[in-house]
């Protein structure tokens, strides 16, 4: 299991001070949990790309570049690169070049976005988002597959004999997962090239992402990837945790109360009832978190979304301490004891290219 932490990028006002970073300063507060993110013992960093206030991350692979140069383990990943509104020869290219910058410690989550307006933005239909991902994505996997591309389509000009470049680290693309909180049509995509399915189930009840993510498993199993419990998985989670559960609700209720997504609407305990959230100890943290598995089945990724609603650094600084030290050890351990010794290893690009040289070996072997 990997574990990690992504970020939304919003500027919103601490509703305990009333202050508003700048956006210089939000940007340098995310390489620090980036950081820190790894300095902790976790696998993942990630963020998204919004083109809208009150979000400053519009380039996510600049800042994920960045970080690269300031850390050594870590993956890097997106929790959104907009595959409708983005072309798919520079998502080719941005993600090769990160790739070998960052000695292959790069993986992306393709998506639709949530925000309307961006379609015009960038000369697109929002009513065309599913049949724009269905062909950027066949795109995209063919100018990373494929040394040479010839290629016509509906939404971009034709491609004659084109070549990406940089050409893809080892000759193995990025990872590729597929977020979707909503459309059947994006399990289906995930499954039939044998991709992860990443679920950002942070808003509404389990049963909900538990008929997409079923439905990924089977279709993932249909065309002959594995079997469905051994399909890729990632989910999304929230928390504020301190050790004395009361301590954590005290302290994040006004956040609660004034983030920009959920703020003015479900209480608090309500919220944490229905969703991943989780607002108290690290026992408690521990516990709702291994609910995921008994209700969504053995998956691959976990991140957190820790950033948001205004929290000063020193807080998601000392959250990330409280993680590492009390939660992902035990988490580590239990996930351990818990799942099946053939389940498959999260992707990483060392694994997949040792995959790939072993499966050259086997044909040359039966040759």
């Amino acid at each position: 299991m990997q574990f990690g932490i992504f970020s939304v990028s919003d500027i919103t006002a601490d509703p305990v001070t009333g202050k508003t970073p700048s956006e210089k300063q939000r940007i340098k507060d995310i390489v620090a949990i980036a950081k820190k993110t790894e300095e902790v013992g976790m696998d993942v960093f990630a963020i998204g790309e919004h083109h809208n206030p009150p979000f400053f991350s519009s380039s996510p692979t600049t800042t994920l570049a960045f970080i690269a140069a300031q850390t050594e383990k870590l993956i890097l990943s997106t929790t959104t690169t907009l595959i409708t509104t983005n072309d798919p020869v520079k998502i080719a290219e941005d993600f090769a070049m990160l790739q070998h910058l960052a000695e292959g410690r790069v993986d992306l989550v393709l998506g639709r976005g949530n925000t309307a307006p961006v379609y015009p933005w960038f000369g697109k239909n929002q009513q065309d988002s599913v049949d724009l991902t269905v062909e950027n994505y066949n795109l995209l996997r063919r100018l990373w597959d494929e040394e040479t591309v010839d290629w016509e389509g509906k939404f971009r000009t034709p491609l004659q004999n084109f070549t990406s470049t940089p050409r893809p680290l080892d000759g193995v693309a990025p990872f590729v997962w597929h977020g979707s909180i909503r459309t059947p049509q994006i399990a289906e995509i995930a499954a039939y090239y044998g991709d992860g399915f990443f679920a950002n189930n942070i808003f509404w009840p389990k049963e909900h992402y538990q008929q997409l993510i079923n439905l990924y498993r089977e279709r993932y199993e249909h065309y002959g990837h594995g079997r469905a419990d051994q399909a890729i998985v990632g989910l999304g989670g929230q928390f504020f945790i301190r050790r004395n559960s009361q301590d954590a609700k005290d302290e994040f209720r006004p956040y609660f109360d004034n983030a920009p997504v959920y703020g003015h609407g479900p209480s608090m305990e309500d919220f944490t009832d229905q969703t991943p959230l989780t607002v108290g100890s690290p026992a408690e943290m521990i516990d709702k978190t291994l609910t995921f598995q008994e209700a969504f089945g053995n998956y691959h990724r976990q991140l957190f979304l820790i950033d948001h609603a205004g929290l000063p650094l020193k807080t998601v600084l000392e959250q990330l301490d409280l993680f590492g030290e009390y939660v992902l050890p035990e988490l580590r351990k239990e996930l351990g004891h818990r799942t099946p010794p053939e389940h498959p290893e999260a992707p990483t690009h060392a694994n997949r290219v040792a995959a790939r040289a072993a499966k050259a070996n086997a044909g040359n072997a039966n040759a």
